[in-house]
């Protein structure tokens, strides 16, 4: 039995081991150096253990255009997001291509580059084309804006696994394959969020686990806006909706450490991509998927999947759910007959105002075990 093909046809590892890391280890403390954050340190770990692939580092000049402009790669392979590091003139002075150079975070050097490419960026083209404004209070922007001047591409070889708080519940596309394998997973479908689950988010998921043999969520976590759910929340919300209200077997649990970008359907896609690299077959599309504020259309994360034929991952489109007092239960637009006043929508605005108030949400809304979860927390929202 096999899962879904990898992105571009394999899965890439850029993990160093043996005498390659070795080797690596001696030299890097002589490298220049290049200091990278907390979502750069991720994107790395992600590059190297085949989350992103195809790719095996960061993106050169050609790559990087053919993503911004058409949405692919230069091999015409779909990618919508374009993977980059930043770096101050300063930092790379007398660097040139052909160069290693270390990849430093937190004092620690987790990976060695060999410098392909230095080149300069229009950071206003990139908001355009990625987040479709260049609005600072857009988030993606803003972060964007501040970034450093020059880009450098290359491939890259992770020496240093990062620290994962969540490390029990972390796997990786190479794990995760293994276990959808064993568990006679033919078909998989993936659900992205940044969120505590809502019965609206657990209807989609089991709309979507009706017709697919496995379920696999796999929520985001590292860097998120203010007033999002932090990670320690998300996690055990879902541990406990899990426990409680899915079939044993029927679920496969993984947090993801990537940044949230909130480039709407570009992001979609991307996210669609990344699931399956992890084996999915299926990718459950959000109606506002990675969106913020009304930068994006109401359906436009759904349209962009039309470009995509090759994309190699089929996307599904369930209608957001709300309770319906005449149904008596979750339904969506499709199926339930009834007027607008006998239904009872979810606003995660509402929700978060009332755990912000200490307010139990009602049945309706949120499964009383992931309440006692969201609540048990002095500070669930990121500061």
């Amino acid at each position: 039995m096999v899962v879904s093909k990898p992105h571009g046809g394999r899965l890439t590892s850029r993990v160093a081991t043996g005498k390659r890391r070795e080797h690596l280890l001696e030299e890097v403390e002589e490298l220049p150096k290049i200091y990278v954050n907390e979502s750069l340190a991720s994107d790395i770990a992600n590059i190297a253990h085949g989350v992103y692939s195809p790719l095996e580092g960061f993106l050169v000049q050609e790559d990087y255009l053919h993503v911004l402009h058409d949405m692919r790669l230069s091999n015409d392979v779909p990618w919508t997001i374009p993977i980059v590091v930043d770096v101050d003139p300063s930092e790379i002075s007398g660097v040139k291509a052909g160069d290693d150079v270390a990849l430093v975070h937190n004092g620690k050097p987790i990976a060695v580059m060999r410098v392909e490419e230095i080149y300069g960026w229009d950071k206003k083209e990139y908001c355009q084309a990625v987040y479709k404004t260049i609005d600072p209070n857009h988030p993606g922007v803003s972060k964007t804006i501040r970034r450093r001047e020059l880009l450098v591409g290359g491939p890259v070889d992770l020496l240093n696994e990062l620290d994962e708080p969540f490390e029990s519940h972390r796997l990786w596309p190479v794990e995760t394959r293994v276990l959808f394998e064993a568990r006679g997973w033919r078909t998989v479908a993936g659900f992205q969020t940044r969120n505590v689950p809502h019965l609206g988010h657990e209807y989609v998921q089991k709309a979507a686990l009706t017709f697919v043999d496995g379920l696999f969520i796999n929520p985001l976590v590292g860097w998120k806006r203010r007033g999002d759910f932090n990670d320690e929340v998300i996690v055990k919300a879902y541990q406990a909706l899990i426990q409680s209200y899915y079939p044993k077997d029927s679920v496969a649990f993984s947090v993801l450490r990537m940044e949230m970008r909130y480039a709407g359907p570009r992001e979609a896609i991307h996210h669609a991509i990344v699931r399956k690299n992890f084996g999915c077959t299926h990718f459950i599309v959000g109606r506002d998927h990675a969106g913020v504020g009304d930068y994006y259309g109401p359906y436009e994360a759904w349209d962009i999947f039309f470009e995509f034929p090759d994309l190699g991952v089929t996307p599904l489109f369930i209608r957001e759910a709300f309770y319906c007092k005449k149904c008596s239960g979750m339904v969506n637009e499709k199926i339930c007959p009834h007027s607008e006043e006998d239904r009872l929508r979810i606003s995660g605005t509402k929700l978060r105002r009332m755990i912000t108030d200490k307010q139990r949400p009602p049945d309706y809304m949120m499964r009383p075990e992931v309440v006692e979860v969201v609540l048990s927390f002095d500070k669930p929202f990121i500061e």
